[in-house]
């Protein structure tokens, strides 16, 4: 599991635009990560974390330190995906003719995970609540504690807990309809959720 980043802004040595560029080494391909598992592809997680980038640049006078540097980098990066999103829909609203988008797909964590629980998984996992999708790839696959994910989803530490736990029990109800549907004689085809 990854660590939250721990890095403060102050921390970084060097000018503003090597700070930036430091920054982005140690930690745009997690920040990309979240960003595919929220949006779904590789090229919207990365004008996602470009976009998250020239918002903390611009902004980062109004850093003051109430929570970690990730913590407030994460809650931008979020946003910044929940925008996309949102203007992903009107985009479907007014062209409906045109196919509608895949789900956001989770990013492997394991590669040695068995390719059809792996594709099981990320089919149940598009199918949860957005809130509930969020908080679960927040804590499962990007390792935040509750305390960080409640500051950057805005939410309370319980209301983090509690949403994982249905997550997680939605999750075990998709994946055990699954394997009771593999298990009926006569398929010998992998059934979709």
């Amino acid at each position: 599991m990854l660590r939250p980043m721990t890095l403060r802004w102050q921390g970084l040595p060097g000018r503003r635009s090597s700070r930036f560029e430091r920054l982005y080494l140690l930690h745009g391909s997690r920040m990309k990560s979240m960003a595919r598992n929220l949006l779904g592809t590789a090229s919207d997680a990365e004008d996602a974390v470009q976009d998250t980038f020239l918002k903390i640049h611009r902004s980062i006078a109004s850093f003051r330190g109430q929570s970690s540097f990730a913590t407030w980098t994460f809650r931008i990066l979020i946003n910044t995906c929940y925008d996309a999103r949102a203007s992903r829909m009107r985009k479907k609203e007014v062209a409906r003719d045109e196919p509608g988008e895949t789900a956001p797909r989770p990013e492997p964590r394991a590669a040695s995970a068995h390719p059809s629980l792996r594709l099981a998984l990320e089919r149940a996992v598009a199918q949860l609540t957005g809130h509930q999708r969020d908080v679960f790839l927040l804590y499962e696959v990007e390792g935040f504690r509750h305390s960080e994910i409640a500051t950057i989803l805005e939410i309370s530490e319980t209301a983090s807990k509690n949403t994982l736990f249905q997550a997680k029990k939605n999750l075990r109800q998709m994946l055990k309809r699954r394997a009771v549907a593999r298990r009926r004689p006569g398929n010998h085809h992998e059934h979709q959720l």
